[in-house]
């Protein structure tokens, strides 16, 4: 390939093999020069098990950082955590314009309202199915239905060819609030012709089409009506058409609507703010709760992923300050458990259960639908599009597989998988990986960005199966100890196999470790250091069968 050759590149920073912490960048020039486009910003959550003590997971960005001046902006397909939670943390890095639509801008204003230290991004908001310039990128917003206000694909047009980013979409004629998915645009988009689509692929795997919100609506009507007492529904925080239903469904039974939970206060308040909520009345706070009667109120709820400090998780272990529920009330669980969540949301269900309260969920009713198009609706939009090549994105390995399987199936005559830090060439010539990229995974901890290379993560993860025993000792000149050992034990059991204190044996490792030295050797602080190091270890793991860290600190008087 000539090295000054144009051509039109595509590459996942994030989101591809994976759910969560999209990333994609678009680019245009030579190989040594190109002007990019990001897509998103989002962010993943961890799972305290393999990542004790981090809060998010971000995409490495290095490479953008390096390639900072040739960056024309970011756009923001919508409002979901997985596509612009990354923001706060990642955009000082980059400062470049940031292009979203009226709600996912005012989400963006409210969350910066309420974290101190966020920064004070270059925001420039974007009407529905507006169209604007990003250096050689002319992008143009497509209004698709979602599980949350104003989600967009991006037509993204170049001198190269045009492409279709879908973003997170299904085909909804009826999804509550907002608009349904522009099928005109997409049907007259396929007529102008469309070099590539790059897909959403959560859903590849299942048969038919994505039921309605409309038909959710109706089951939590029903449900909301005939409860005998006290009614809690939880959802996803950002599904303002979830928050619709519910409410409309309170209000046809005679019940006022209680929010609970400081991030669906926040996006109530910005629907209200961007006219989403129109015709809903005002909800109530917390603390009006214990007033109410039981069959006169409904609580809406955040946790619905059993995250331990939400709403809901409070609530299943009587902890909560104004809410509780008991035997006859009822909890609609009007959400999919994400990967990863399972053993959360069942303790919390389980919380609730043994508390008498009859959980409602899923399996048993249509009280969720997702926001991610099946089989029957992708093949509706490859369909209408016609393109010359299809991106599998936005999922695992088996998503990524039974979309490509789709398309391979309707004769889209490149099919292109990747994965994350793959460059894939669109035009011109054969499609396919040319490169690969800088990439990778950023841990936040605690206010610290940690590489997910490092020690940091690894270390605290040993430190959570093995524990951790210290070691102080002072020495003489001579080679002799100053005074006792001090010995301290962290996260090991109290006693060994045989009764005896794991404290005395770590302490008699210590003086046996010692005395065996020779003389010479007691006066180096590290070779004293690393003997009883060993001694201790080997000592402990005989009587608990694990191998603790163990660190030794050696002071010369």
């Amino acid at each position: 390939m000539a090295g000054n050759e144009t051509q039109f590149v595509f590459a996942p920073l994030g989101g591809v093999g994976e759910i969560g912490m999209n990333l994609s960048i678009y680019g245009i020039g030579t190989e040594h020069r190109r002007r990019w486009m990001i897509v998103d910003c989002g962010v993943s959550f961890a799972s305290e098990e393999h990542l004790p003590g981090v809060d998010l997971i971000f995409p490495d960005i290095r490479y953008l950082v390096e390639e900072r001046r040739n960056l024309t902006g970011i756009v923001l397909t919508h409002a979901h955590e997985d596509h612009f939670g990354a923001l706060f943390d990642l955009w000082p890095q980059l400062r470049v314009p940031v292009y979203a639509t009226p709600f996912t801008a005012s989400l963006i204003e409210a969350k910066k309202a309420s974290e101190p230290g966020a920064p004070d991004i270059d925001l420039k908001v974007v009407p529905l199915g507006g169209r604007f310039d990003l250096g050689p990128f002319n992008v143009e917003l497509v209004s698709m239905s979602h599980s949350i206000p104003e989600s967009n694909a991006l037509i993204i047009r170049t001198s190269l060819g045009t492409v279709l980013h879908t973003g997170d979409w299904k085909l909804d004629q009826t999804p509550g609030v907002g608009l349904p998915t522009d099928q005109d645009k997409l049907r007259r988009l396929g007529e102008e012709g469309v070099l590539a689509v790059v897909g959403d692929s959560t859903n590849a795997v299942r048969d038919g089409r994505s039921p309605s919100e409309a038909d959710v609506a109706r089951t939590l009507a029903e449900l909301i009506a005939a409860a005998p007492a006290r009614v809690a529904v939880t959802t996803f925080a950002s599904n303002v058409a979830r928050l619709r239903a519910v409410a409309e469904g309170a209000k046809a039974a005679g019940r006022e609507v209680v929010i609970v939970g400081r991030a669906m206060e926040r996006v109530a308040q910005v629907a209200r703010e961007t006219g989403y909520l129109d015709g809903i009345g005002e909800f109530r706070g917390p603390d009006v709760y214990g007033y109410l009667p039981p069959d006169k109120v409904v609580a809406l709820c955040t946790g619905s992923q059993g995250e331990p400090r939400a709403a809901l998780a409070r609530i299943a272990t009587d902890d909560h300050p104004d809410i509780t529920l008991g035997a006859g009330d009822q909890v609609i669980f009007s959400s999919r458990t994400i990967p990863g969540n399972e053993k959360a949301v069942s303790s919390v269900i389980n919380g609730l259960i043994d508390q008498g309260v009859h959980v409602i969920t899923d399996r048993t009713h249509l009280v969720h639908v997702s926001g991610h198009p099946r089989i029957g609706e992708v093949e509706e939009l490859l369909g209408w599009l016609k393109p010359k090549i299809l991106i599998p994105a936005h999922g695992e390995a088996l998503h990524l597989s039974e979309h490509a399987a789709i398309g391979r199936r309707l004769g889209i005559p490149d099919v292109v998988t990747c994965r994350n830090g793959e460059m894939v060439q669109l035009a011109p010539g054969r499609p396919g990986v040319i490169d690969k990229i800088p990439h990778g995974r950023t841990y936040k901890d605690g206010v610290v960005m940690v590489d997910a290379e490092s020690r940091t993560i690894a270390e605290r993860r040993r430190l959570s199966f093995v524990g951790m025993i210290t070691v102080a000792l002072a020495l003489t000149e001579k080679g002799a100890l100053a005074a006792d050992p001090e010995i301290e034990l962290i996260g090991i059991p109290e006693r060994g196999k045989d009764g005896q204190p794991l404290a005395d044996i770590a302490l008699d490792a210590v003086h046996d470790t010692f005395e065996s030295l020779p003389r010479q050797r007691r006066r180096d602080p590290d070779s004293v250091a690393e003997a009883v190091r060993r001694g201790v270890r080997g000592a402990v793991a005989q009587q608990w069968g694990k191998k603790p860290i163990c660190y030794v600190h050696v002071l010369a008087v």
